[in-house]
Order: structure tokens, then C-alpha cells, then sequence
């Protein structure tokens, strides 16, 4: 969503850091060049004039021009402008002190209300609540129906005592599930309400007459990103007529230009709780403004892939791996697959590199990433004998012809993918000796004995690391956690090995 806007400040960066010293017009000139690129991307005036004001302010101060590199400065100013842009702080929700809390969802048809309440459910299931779907949303024809079947989708009980299609009062059926949550001890009520195809009085008193019936611990006003200035006049409407807690964004994976996530929360003065990425349940999130604003910047978002891959994950399936690391064992084509299937359920391939710092200048080689690609490295290694995933080296010919066969892929698709295989065993082993882990370390009896005939007579670093490399153990960023890294079978220091992008390419139609 945030491409267009993102592309326009980096090439605005690129052009302060050929400056070794900014004048009152560099500032002038950068400032007028984000003021039109937020412009573009549909961000509300205000919110646009209050972000250049406060960025123009603090670039004509002490820690840009005694900064021994201004333009990191700028920048750095531009990363924290946009954070309190979108919100500062992350906020959670507000639970009652006594079950249940209750949460009123609110805004206009189309927003995404009612999958959002499926969404928001299976959120909090999964966080250990007892959630209850109320089906408040009578008015839209087959409303109910849809909440019952997200419900169904996430697990999650609904409380629909009518039919809706213009059936029933939402306010007695909004009361009345606060007593039935009680009765069945859900500790959460999640009360869709009616939307309409624009901002109208019947509706905002609907909505009135709800929130005094049930009293919500939380209003949140779920606005479609795609909105652009629009989301201006509904999130002022709904602030004053309802009066919100919070906000939810739906439809961030759209290619509009984000105008209304970076307008919503200067408007409404409430912060932005959770956001919608997708249309799968599963596409869900607690809403970060630092990540956020990293993700517009290009500057990736790292803690989000950590937290990703920790979900992703099973607690065996590390427990499994690490053991075998430190025990010094063989990594196994079966291993392969297990972590193979851990990440394509982190999501699209695309949208996991897209975390990367750095990534955000390989946007056209993401596009054309194509995660069928891992689809048939899986069909190969589900093709093999559980002996040939253990001991690839018994593939043959005729073996590979078979594998082939099954898996519906060519002999040179096999014979790629075990030569990749051999290469990664050969680094895993390798940081098994740089790690001084068992399987890697030579003997003091074998290494006493070389050195003595004068072969591999060369000085070594502590831990097993050879000579020349820098600090013996590699070192992690500042702020990362190395068991979290370590989590998915990945010890510390570990990096990817760098992308074939033509490999993951989409085939074209002739190779298809």
C-alpha cells in the first residue's frame, strides 16, 4: 500500500546524502518534496501541515546542524515524525474488571466490519479468551449469515437470535448477549453493528442507542485504507456521533495509497489498535507505528519477522533442531522439509522478504516471486524414501528418474535441488565448527599431530573460528533476541544465502 510513497521519499534521501552540509533552502527544498509526496498518497492536509511544521522546526536545530551527517539526521527526523504520526506508542485494549468486555465494532458498509470481527475473535482465542460474536448487523441483507460462518471459520460461538435482512432490533439483541456471555462464561463480547453506504443520522443513532444499551469498554471504528481523503469527513463523523476508543485498519493490503492510516489517527485523536492485511483470519495484527513507519522508510521490519517465525515454529520442532545442531548431527533432507513447511506458513514468500532492511529496493524482483517454487521442492522430498531423505547420497539415476516422476518435475529440477541441499549441508556443518560445536571441532590429539607434520599449521581464533575472521563469534544486532533468531533452527550469527531470484521467478506461459 505504502510503495508509491515509500519510492518518493527514498529517492528524496538519495539526494541529501551527496551533502556533506544542509542550508536553510536544502531543508526548504527536502520539506516541499515530502509535503507533495504525502500529498500524493492522499494523507489529510492537516495532518500534512502540522507533519512538514514540526520536521522544518526541528531540522533548523542543534541536531541537525551539529550532526556530523545531517542527512541521517533528516532522516531520522522524518522515521520519528512518522511514528507520532501514527500514534506514538502502541496502545492494547481495555479489558472491564469485571467479565465481560465488551467491544462495539463501528463504521461504514464495506469497511470490513464483520470479517474483522472473525479476525478479532480468533486473535483473542488465540491470546487465551473466550470470545462471543454478536450478530447486531440486521439491516444488511445476509449479514448474519456471514458472522455465523467467520465465526465458524475462527471457532467461535455467535449469538444470532434473528435472522437480520431487516429483521429484529440490534439494540435488544446487543443487551441481550451481554447476559447470554455471562450464562456461558465468555469473558469477551464482540458486537458487530450495521454499516451504511454513507454517513447518515439514522445509522449514527443506531449506533448510539447500542453503545448506551451494552456500555463497551471499547468503540473501535474499523475505516477501509483504500479511503483516501474520504477518511477525513467519516472518521470526524463517527468521532463526534459515537465517540470512538480506538481504530482498526482494514484492507492494508491493497494498492491504494495509504492516505487514511496516516490521516485516521491525527483526526479521530485515538490510537490505531489492530491492522487487517489480508483476507485470510490468519491476516491480522497488533498495529506497531515504529514498525509501520520502518515498512514506509524501507528500512524493513525485522522484530515482526522474529515474531512471524516464533509463531511458525512449534516448540518440538525447535527443541528438535537445536539438539541436533549442538549434538553435531547430520542436517537431513526431512529437517529441510520441516523448516520448508514452518515458513510457507509464515505466508507469502514475498511478504517475508519484504521484512528485510534493505528489501524495499528489490520490489519489482519480489513481485515476480513465485511460491509454487517451494510447492514443488516439497512434492520432490515428499517423493523420496524416508532413506533417501536421510542419506541423499544414495540417489542415483534410476532413483532421481522415480523422484522425478512423482513429484511431476524434471530430472534437472532433482538434480538442482540435492546439489542446493549438498551446499547447505556443507555450510551447516561449517558453522557447527565455528561455533565449536561438537562434530566440527578437531581433536587436540589430530590437531597436535598436524601441526607437528606442518599441515593446516595456520593460527585460529577462539571458539573454532578460523583466522582472519573478525571478533571470533559473529555478533547481533543491538535489540535482538539470539534465542528468538536460534527458535527456527538457526543459531546466532546465522545469514541467509543470497537469493537467485531467477530460480523463484514466475514460469512463463511456454514453460508452464
Amino acid at each position: 500500500m505504502f510503495d508509491t510513497l515509500s519510492d518518493r521519499l527514498s529517492g528524496i534521501f538519495t539526494k541529501l546524502r551527496g551533502k556533506g552540509r544542509l542550508t536553510d533552502a536544502d531543508i526548504d527544498a527536502t520539506a516541499r518534496e515530502i509535503r507533495l509526496a504525502l500529498l500524493e498518497a492522499d494523507v489529510a492536509l492537516p495532518v500534512v501541515k502540522a507533519f512538514i511544521a514540526s520536521l522544518k522546526e526541528r531540522a533548523r536545530g542543534a541536531e541537525v546542524s551539529q550532526a556530523l551527517n545531517p542527512a541521517q539526521q533528516i532522516i531520522k527526523i522524518v522515521h520519528e515524525e512518522l511514528i507520532n504520526t501514527l500514534g506514538g506508542e502502541g496502545r492494547r485494549l481495555v479489558f472491564a474488571k469485571q467479565p465481560p468486555t465488551v467491544i462495539m465494532l463501528a463504521g461504514l458498509q464495506g469497511a470490513g466490519k464483520t470479517t474483522l470481527a472473525g479476525k478479532l475473535s480468533r486473535w483473542l482465542k488465540g491470546q487465551g479468551h473466550q470470545p462471543l460474536l454478536v450478530a447486531a448487523d440486521l439491516q444488511r441483507p445476509n449479514a448474519v449469515n456471514q458472522l455465523q460462518v467467520v465465526g465458524g471459520r475462527a471457532g467461535v460461538d455467535v449469538y444470532a437470535p434473528e435472522p437480520g435482512s431487516g429483521v429484529g432490533d440490534p439494540v435488544k439483541v446487543a443487551k441481550d448477549s451481554i447476559d447470554v456471555a455471562r450464562r456461558t462464561a465468555k469473558d469477551i463480547v464482540i458486537v458487530d453493528t450495521a454499516g451504511r453506504l454513507g454517513i447518515d443520522e439514522e445509522m449514527m443513532q443506531q449506533a448510539r442507542d447500542i453503545r448506551d444499551a451494552v456500555r463497551p469498554d471499547e468503540v473501535i471504528f474499523v475505516i477501509d485504507a483504500m479511503v483516501g481523503q474520504d477518511a477525513v469527513q467519516t472518521a470526524e463523523a463517527f468521532r463526534d456521533g459515537v465517540g470512538v476508543t480506538g481504530v482498526v485498519l482494514s484492507k492494508l493490503d491493497g494498492d491504494a495509497r495509504g492516505g487514511a492510516a496516516l490521516s485516521v489517527r491525527h483526526v479521530t485523536g485515538q490510537p490505531i489498535l489492530f491492522a487487517s492485511t489480508g483476507e485470510k483470519l490468519e491476516d491480522f495484527d497488533v498495529f506497531h507505528p515504529d514498525r509501520m513507519a520502518s515498512r514506509i522508510l524501507g528500512m524493513g521490519d525485522v522484530l515482526t519477522l522474529i515474531e512471524q517465525a516464533e509463531q511458525a515454529f512449534d516448540e518440538d520442532q525447535k527443541e528438535k533442531m537445536t539438539s541436533k545442531l549442538l549434538g553435531g548431527e547430520q542436517f537431513t533432507l526431512e529437517d529441510f522439509l520441516d523448516q520448508l513447511i514452518a515458513v510457507r506458513r509464515m505466508g507469502p514468500i514475498a511478504n517475508i522478504l519484504g521484512m528485510m532492511p534493505g528489501m524495499g529496493q528489490m520490489k519489482d524482483q519480489l513481485a515476480e516471486l513465485d511460491d509454487s517454487h517451494f510447492d514443488r521442492v516439497t512434492a520432490i522430498i515428499r517423493s523420496m524414501t524416508p532413506k533417501e531423505r536421510t542419506e541423499p547420497k544414495i540417489i542415483n539415476a534410476s532413483r532421481r528418474l522415480r523422484i522425478a516422476n512423482g513429484s511431476g518435475v524434471t530430472v534437472m529440477e532433482v538434480n538442482q535441488l540435492l546439489n542446493r541441499f549438498a551446499d547447505a549441508q556443507k555450510m551447516m556443518k561449517q558453522m557447527s565448527g565455528m561455533m565449536g560445536l561438537p562434530g566440527g571441532r578437531r581433536s587436540a590429539t589430530k590437531s597436535s599431530k598436524n601441526k607437528r607434520k606442518g599441515k593446516n599449521n595456520r593460527p585460529r581464533t577462539g571458539g573454532g573460528m578460523p583466522a582472519g575472521f573478525p571478533g571470533g563469534m559473529p555478533q547481533l544486532p543491538a535489540g535482538l533476541d539470539p534465542n528468538a533468531l536460534a527458535g527456527g533452527g538457526m543459531p546466532p550469527g546465522f545469514k541467509l544465502p543470497k537469493l537467485d531470484f531467477n530460480k523463484l521467478q514466475k514460469p512463463k506461459d511456454k514453460d508452464r
